[in-house]
């Protein structure tokens, strides 16, 4: 996709603010019409940008609503198991748990740098790169990440559980979501949920929840001044759908469409399901790939991300590392926001593809691609370690969890590795329990 050519408009806004002062200090009159002037063309120009209308047959291949959605589907497996297994499933995800956390507590520190200067800090660390286990030593380590965590918290030695981050917070709040109201909860009972555990957000979710906050019903509150909605925010909150519907890809995006539908649309939306029905397959797959094609068969086969996940798979026969991945992506979505789910989706596909069933190359190489690196390599960690369960995630990655895990969550601030194991255990039984009622 090649984006508009967007003029300087940060430059412009910076040059106003200057000369609007120099302008100012040396006596000059008028000024404040001046920008009076330009700030109401501004307004004007992006209210004419919301108003411009969308390509409705493109809309009618890109539906928001599960039905329709549905009905786009290519075949699928739908459900993969015929019984739960209590002991299977714990042990797997277990996997998927550690696999996750490890993820994004290695990609946490570095989220969005330059492949180049995570190289320069490896170089300062002395070790290799993509890196083989937590970094030693990170810049502005007592800079605290959601005013809770020191920076340092995330690295080999001064780890001490699970450090807070947003992609974590999201797993536990989907818990939350199932206990307080079943796996059956709706678009508008999520929202309470919101209301009353998340106390801030960003992008997307930031738009929602005070959207939810100045009383926008729940199913609006993705629609009204939100820009964001087709990036990765939903795709990050896949995760727990997937934990409590293992094996079940369909139920998993079902459940997935709910969550998104309150912040998302579109790709935005796509995502969470296909990560979703990736992870739940993944319990019962030899291999992430496979678990990968399971998930593709959950969205619309003609929307954009479809197409982009087909290309990936095709395109990562021949990607051999991280630097390989980055720049397939970045020459297909160039112009592309860094946080939108479709360029990222390519990442966590190669960073899969390239370490298959090993954990360790599947978050190193993925963190080493750059971009929204943290919410990647968590994401492909939950699939891979779902895949070879908690005895396939190597012990230097999960050693210094100390079976905490750490949230900003409104009344949740410390969570049980342990006991986050029996709790998704507890929903996914029921799941499967109300199935076979059914």
């Amino acid at each position: 996709m090649s984006y508009p050519k967007l003029p300087d408009f940060k430059g412009l806004a910076k040059a106003f603010e200057l000369y609007s002062q120099l302008k100012h200090e040396y006596g000059a009159k008028g000024i404040e019409k001046i920008l009076a002037r330009a700030e109401k063309a501004q307004k004007a120009a992006l209210s004419a940008l919301k108003k411009l209308p969308i390509d409705r047959k493109l809309a009618q291949k890109e539906p928001n609503d599960i039905r329709k959605i549905r009905a786009l589907r290519p075949r699928g497996p739908r459900i993969l198991w015929q019984k739960f297994d209590r002991e299977i499933y714990a042990e797997k995800l277990e996997g998927a748990l550690l696999a996750r956390f490890a993820g994004c507590t290695l990609g946490a520190p570095v989220e969005f740098w330059d492949v180049e200067k995570m190289e320069e800090l490896a170089r300062e660390n002395n070790m290799p790169f993509p890196p083989d286990d937590y970094w030693k030593y990170v810049p502005e380590p007592y800079r605290l990440r959601y005013s809770l965590s020191p920076r340092e918290a995330y690295t080999r030695d001064k780890m001490d559980g699970v450090p807070v981050d947003d992609d974590i917070a999201y797993t536990l709040l989907g818990l939350l979501v199932a206990e307080d109201y079943g796996a059956d909860f709706t678009v508008e009972e999520n929202g309470k949920a919101w209301l009353k555990y998340l106390p801030y957000a960003c992008t997307a979710e930031h738009v929602a929840l005070e959207n939810l906050k100045k009383g926008v019903p729940a199913k609006k509150a993705g629609e009204i001044d939100n820009p964001y909605c087709e990036w990765i925010g939903a795709d990050i909150r896949s995760d727990p759908w997937g934990y409590m519907a293992p094996a079940w890809p369909e139920r998993a995006a079902d459940m997935a469409c709910r969550d998104a539908y309150l912040s998302h649309r579109r790709q935005g939306i796509y995502g969470e399901m296909f990560f979703s029905a990736a992870i739940a397959a993944a319990f019962a797959v030899k291999h992430p790939v496979e678990a990968i094609e399971i998930g593709l068969t959950e969205i619309p086969k003609d929307c954009a991300l479809a197409r982009d996940v087909r290309w990936a798979l095709k395109a990562g026969r021949k990607i051999r590392d991280y630097k390989q991945a980055r720049a397939a992506m970045d020459e297909r979505f160039k112009g592309m926001s860094g946080v939108h789910t479709s360029n990222n989706a390519c990442l966590t596909i190669w960073g899969l593809m390239i370490g298959g069933n090993d954990v360790s190359k599947v978050i190193s190489e993925t963190v080493a691609m750059g971009m929204d690196n943290d919410c990647t390599a968590a994401t492909a960690g939950s699939i891979v370690g779902a895949v070879v369960g908690k005895r396939g995630v190597p012990k230097r990655w999960h050693r210094r969890f100390n079976n905490k895990v750490h949230s900003y969550l409104n009344g949740r601030k410390l969570f049980r590795i342990d006991d986050l194991v029996k709790r998704f255990t507890k929903q996914a039984a029921a799941v499967y329990a109300k199935a076979w009622q059914g």
